[in-house]
C-alpha cells in the first residue's frame, strides 16, 4: 500500500487546490489571501464593478504580483529586461513557491592546466 501525502488548501470550506508540496500549498494560500485584500480594495472604492468583475481582477493582479509590483512602484514595465521562458523539460531546479521551477546553470567545471 503506497501512501501519498497532498496539500490541500481549503477556503470558506470549499477545497481550492490540491498540491505536493507544502511550500506550493503555502504560496497558493498566500496568493488568495493577497487576491482577497485586493477584493475588499476594489470593493471599497469608488470604482463601481460587478463582484465576477472585483474577483477577476483581484486574482489577475494576485496571481502576477511580480509583474504587477514594479509598476506600482513607478518602473516601467518596458523597460524591464523580459523574462526567459522555462522549458518544462528541465531537471535540476528550486522550487519557487508558484508551482513552478527555477533551472540554475551548471557550475562550469575547471580544467587542469599541463
Amino acid at each position: 500500500m503506497a501512501v501519498i501525502v497532498k496539500y490541500i488548501v481549503v477556503r470558506n470550506g470549499e477545497e481550492k487546490m490540491t498540491f505536493a508540496t507544502k511550500k506550493e500549498a503555502d504560496a497558493y494560500d498566500k496568493m488568495l489571501d493577497i487576491a482577497d485584500n485586493l477584493f475588499e480594495f476594489l470593493e471599497g472604492s469608488d470604482v463601481k464593478l460587478s463582484e465576477e468583475q472585483m474577483e477577476r481582477i483581484s486574482l489577475l493582479l494576485a496571481e502576477n504580483r511580480e509583474t504587477v509590483m514594479p509598476i506600482l512602484r513607478g518602473v516601467n514595465p518596458k523597460k524591464q529586461p523580459p523574462a526567459k521562458p522555462k522549458k518544462s523539460s528541465e531537471k535540476s531546479g528550486e522550487e519557487t513557491g508558484t508551482g513552478k521551477t527555477e533551472s540554475k546553470p551548471a557550475p562550469k567545471q575547471k580544467t587542469a592546466k599541463k
